[in-house]
């Protein structure tokens, strides 16, 4: 396959189209067998809709975002890169233990569970995946 169309940028921007893809899929499964398991019941916010609209627009955003920390910063930029989103997953779990979605104490805590999951989810896609396809030959010559 010619590649000689791609671009820093659109390498860059296909990758996360490519990781948010397969982060929602996982987030879907997951979300599918923990609702089957637990019998969680409170659909309004994680739901199907909201993982295959919210996760592949933010990996849109994140491919973006990784195309600027590898192009401005150059040395050392795809480190902080994964530093910066390691410490936002730090951050969001530590965020979702605040959230209160009912007086059920046991559907707060499944609500916690999931959402935190989702989060794990998201974060290995956008700190270990993108940087990982990005370089990778094989991903180049056969998806992108």
């Amino acid at each position: 396959m010619n590649s000689s169309y791609l671009t820093n940028f659109s390498k860059a921007l296909l990758t996360g189209v490519f990781a948010g893809i397969s982060a929602t899929f996982i987030c879907i499964i997951y979300n599918v067998i923990f609702r089957d398991e637990t019998r969680f019941q409170m659909f309004n916010i994680i739901n199907v809709s909201s993982l295959i609209f919210g996760v592949n627009i933010a990996f849109m955003l994140i491919g973006i975002i990784y195309y600027w920390f590898i192009k401005y910063l150059k040395r050392g930029g795809e480190i902080l890169y994964i530093v910066v989103f390691v410490l936002i997953t730090i951050f969001s779990i530590v965020k979702t233990y605040g959230i209160q979605r009912t007086d059920d104490p046991a559907a707060n805590i499944q609500f916690h569970h999931l959402l935190i999951a989702m989060i794990v989810i998201w974060s290995i896609s956008a700190s270990i995946g993108i940087p990982v396809m990005f370089h990778s030959k094989r991903f180049e010559e056969h998806v992108l």
